[in-house]
């Protein structure tokens, strides 16, 4: 085994990391894909949400669910792709106890979606190769005994609609990795058709990690997969670590298995799971008992037209109609029940001379509780905090003016760009004027003083 030391650090002029991604993104359908089972299994008792034919018995028939099919299409139009006409299902032919068939039902050559991309802050964008429909497995559960270790399969799981994002080995950090996945996590809630919660599953994220030599051109020659990890700090830390592994065993002359490994957050490591299957291994061939799928020009044209406004698109728009800074905008886009809160807000708010950027500060800095606060609510306590301030103009000069001649260090950090210290400064002022007036008000004419 190659120890890995956490001081052996990448050579940024010699090594350059290659990292491609597959997410695997459970839908939020009523049913199964292929069946009539309830996807609604989480914490219910094992194998209580099946039936033959997601737990594949004989004669059993396989049944497309159409929304879960709307659902991938709709996915993969927002991640800027072509999609195909033509497209069918494939038998993905492996064997293991999760996979009740001894095979999974999934896309190959012609998935729903291929050719999109998703754009990163930077303008870098990272290629999605593509976007296709499969069923998930089942579920193991691993057990240490007194009389030695079982491992037990819940099929519960086995059957629910997953949309497979593949994206090319575009990335070069896990920087970049994070920002993606966190788009991608973005996009799929703004659909409405997932609930993307990793610690139930609903996003499973998988890193293919490889290095090449900084001069060398091409793709290396092997590639690691990491599989099912549910969180970005984990997924960060994998590559990481793998990259540090790979650097260390290409450095005493040797090539990295191809292979697939885990990653154990208890250890912060990875450990090997077993080699890593090329396509010819997967022996795929098109399912027999589903029929191709034709997706018409007037069927594309109406999932286009039921497309949300996505968030890229929103933040921009916030940015333009609400004359708001980047940073407010970027925030209150990041959920669509914010974003959505945040306009109806500036909606009621017109009528009462109550500007976005009033809106915004306290939904963000108050952190506002959207599921207990109506927006109509939210504008009638601004109001209400308005009506409080009797504050005569030069009452709220002179209490400043004794602050910040008693405060002269705090003045001059803030002149020296600390501007942290206002908070300070505006406490101090509103306990001078003894009452409880408008803070935002205070802290404009704060910054207005501290300005000259």
């Amino acid at each position: 085994m190659n120890k890995i030391s956490n001081n052996h650090e990448l050579q940024p002029t010699r090594y350059v990391p290659v990292i491609g991604l597959e997410v695997h993104v459970e839908l939020k359908t009523e049913s199964k894909m292929f069946c009539s089972c309830s996807t609604q299994y989480f914490g219910k008792a094992p194998n209580s949400h099946v039936c033959p034919v997601c737990l594949g018995l004989p004669g059993a028939l396989p049944v497309p669910n159409r929304i879960a099919i709307e659902s991938c299409i709709k996915i993969a139009l927002a991640l800027n792709c072509k999609i195909n006409e033509f497209s069918k299902f494939d038998r993905k032919n492996y064997f293991y106890p999760d996979l009740s068939k001894g095979y999974q039902i999934s896309q190959y050559d012609l998935p729903f979606g291929y050719g999109g991309f998703i754009e990163l802050k930077n303008k870098k964008r990272i290629g999605i190769t593509r976007v296709h429909m499969e069923e998930d497995t089942g579920k193991l559960s691993h057990l240490e005994l007194r009389d030695g270790k079982a491992s037990l399969i819940d099929f519960n799981r086995s059957g629910v609609p997953l949309v497979e994002i593949v994206t090319e080995p575009d990335f070069e950090d896990a920087l970049e990795v994070k920002e993606y996945l966190q788009k991608l996590q973005q996009i799929v809630r703004y659909l409405d058709v997932s609930n993307a919660d990793m610690e139930k599953g609903e996003m499973r994220l998988e890193p293919n990690i490889s290095l090449r030599e900084s001069s060398a051109k091409g793709l290396p020659k092997y590639k690691v997969e990491v599989k099912n990890i549910n969180s970005f700090k984990f997924v960060e830390k994998a590559i990481e670590y793998e990259v540090k592994r790979h650097q260390t065993i290409l450095d005493e002359g040797g090539t990295p298995a191809q292979e697939t490994r885990g990653w154990d957050e208890n250890k912060q490591r990875t450990f090997s799971q077993r080699i890593k299957e090329d396509a010819h291994d997967y022996r795929y061939f098109p399912e027999p008992d589903i029929p191709p799928i034709i997706t018409l020009a007037d069927q594309l044209s109406t999932l286009n037209s039921s497309m949300p406004e996505l968030p890229d698109a929103k933040l921009e728009r916030f940015q333009k109609e609400f004359d708001l800074p980047y940073y407010d905008s970027e925030i209150l886009t990041r959920d669509k029940a914010i974003a959505d809160f945040f306009e109806e807000a500036v909606t009621v708010g017109k009528d009462h001379s109550i500007s976005p950027k009033q809106i915004s500060n306290i939904v963000i800095n108050k952190k506002t509780d959207i599921s207990s606060t109506l927006p109509a609510e939210l504008i009638k306590n601004i109001l209400d905090e308005k009506k409080i301030l009797a504050l005569d103009e030069g009452e709220l000069e002179s209490a400043i003016a004794q602050v910040l001649i008693e405060n002269i260090k705090a003045v001059e950090d803030y002149q020296n760009g600390k501007e942290g210290v206002i908070m300070f400064l505006l406490g101090q002022t509103i306990k001078k004027l003894g009452k409880k007036v408008d803070t935002e008000l205070v802290r404009e004419q704060l910054k207005k003083e501290l300005k000259g």
